[in-house]
């Protein structure tokens, strides 16, 4: 049977499996399509099921989290963690708070995060969690009391030899506060390292919360070096104004960029002098208002408009940083034409196939998530180093370690796109690498 085919079937039958779950189908193709060089070339990777054992999930667990609002009345939400694979390492991966969470949505991360820890160089496996809880909107006590009946329950799979949960979409540093306090009141020992993200005086890693949009920057920055550019000059368009986005926008300015547009769910504001980054910080994580309200404030020629397309507006660098599938084909032909000319992904597959094939056809440099998202795993892995040695160190070498892991990712994908045909398919480049590290783990290990 050829190569094709074996994906092919094997593909049919993880459909029938994972019915329903949209997401992980669309993580799992993408993946299988890069694969099938790999298989090959290198036929010993199709043996001992290893593509069908890499696609399931060492463990998933569903749980009930009740909780009481503040006017009395029970609530109850699904909890998820899905521990998908731990031959690098103890699994590590965000939890996710949102309605949108369900089952397929948390093995798609959980699926995307195997290849993207793979890539980070460090011992560390892929998991993903979460729960369909919408902490916007309610008060801190109503935010505690869900994050203490969540933990009661995910207390009895984590530790930080064995599932290192982080925060993702929705679990900012309050919400791990919350968490790693029930934690710590249900076991009998301190473990500083079973969470990250945590506070500075807690255990906490300096660049942790500015690591994942740093670090898209960063391998971004390293595409442009390929062609003899650099942000300077630049102008960049960031997606979103979470997290991510906020120091995202703050690294590219840094590095002499303007940030020309930024977003959320109502809509997105244009700046065409840059984004004041204090003041948006203030607006989205101390007031956590709109960005609409930013636009009415910052003034210098800041316009907000509701809904539309923020991929419409012209530049040279775009950075999805908001959510799965919000940049879709029509949207990458609009950039294309806007003439942008590099595409890296700083949320979790915010392309969809159409759009990734748009940027490739349009020979477009595009980082895609597994690789340019690395950054904030990579930090949490390096609080981990820190919590383990009981160590704390500065914001300086932190930032120069993520970014020496950054530019590592990308001559690796670089390198091995090139070695497989591929030149400048940074796709599969980071699918390939990504798996051949795992892979060759797996099969050192029997079949488990």
């Amino acid at each position: 049977m050829s190569v094709d085919s074996q994906i092919s079937e094997y593909y049919d039958k993880l459909l029938k499996r994972n019915a329903g779950e949209p997401e992980f189908h669309q993580a799992v193709s993408e993946v299988l399509d890069s694969l099938k060089i790999v298989l090959d070339k290198d036929p010993h990777y199709a043996e001992y099921g290893l593509v069908e054992r890499l696609c399931e999930p060492e463990r998933q667990l569903i749980f009930r989290v009740p909780w009481v609002d503040d006017n009395g009345e029970v609530q109850v939400n699904r909890g998820f963690r899905v521990q998908f694979n731990s031959a690098l390492g103890p699994y590590k991966g965000g939890l996710r708070f949102h309605p949108s969470v369900n089952l397929g949505i948390i093995k798609f991360l959980g699926f995307e995060q195997i290849f993207k820890n793979s890539l980070t160089g460090l011992p560390i496996g892929g998991g993903k969690g979460g729960s369909d809880f919408d902490p916007k909107g309610k008060s801190d006590q109503e935010v505690m009391r869900f994050c203490q009946s969540f933990m009661t329950e995910l207390h009895r799979h984590i530790g930080e030899y064995r599932d290192v949960p982080a925060g993702d979409i929705g679990v900012g540093g309050r919400e791990i506060g919350f968490l790693f306090g029930q934690y710590r009141r249900l076991t009998t020992q301190h473990e500083s390292g079973v969470l990250t993200g945590k506070g500075l005086t807690w255990g906490g890693s300096l660049v942790r919360t500015e690591a994942t949009g740093f670090g898209a920057v960063y391998i971004t920055e390293e595409m442009m070096k390929t062609h003899g550019e650099s942000f300077d000059g630049a102008k960049v368009i960031v997606s979103g104004s979470g997290n991510v986005a906020i120091y995202a926008a703050a690294k590219a300015q840094e590095l002499g960029a303007t940030v020309v547009a930024m977003s959320d769910s109502s809509g997105y504001i244009t700046t065409p002098n840059g984004v004041d980054v204090d003041l948006l910080r203030d607006v989205k994580e101390v007031r956590r208002e709109r960005i609409s309200t930013y636009a009415k404030e910052a003034g210098n020629g800041v316009e907000f408009h509701e809904g539309g397309n923020i991929w419409d507006v012209q530049a040279d660098v775009a950075l999805p940083c908001a959510t799965q599938n919000e940049l879709d084909g029509e949207s990458a032909k609009k950039l294309v034409e806007g003439g942008v000319r590099y595409v890296a992904e700083g949320a979790n597959m915010p392309s969809t196939p159409d759009a990734v094939h748009v940027f490739q056809d349009s020979k477009i440099d595009f980082a895609p998530g597994k690789a340019a998202n690395a950054g904030g795993v990579a930090t949490s892995a390096l609080e981990m180093q820190q919590n383990a040695s009981r160590d704390s160190w500065s914001f300086e070498y932190t930032d120069e370690r993520l970014r020496g892991i950054m530019s590592n990712i990308f001559k690796n994908i670089d390198n091995t796109a090139k070695e497989y045909g591929r030149e400048g398919d940074y796709v599969a480049g980071s699918n390939i690498a990504g798996f051949k590290k795992v892979a060759d783990a797996m099969l050192a290990q029997g079949v488990i």
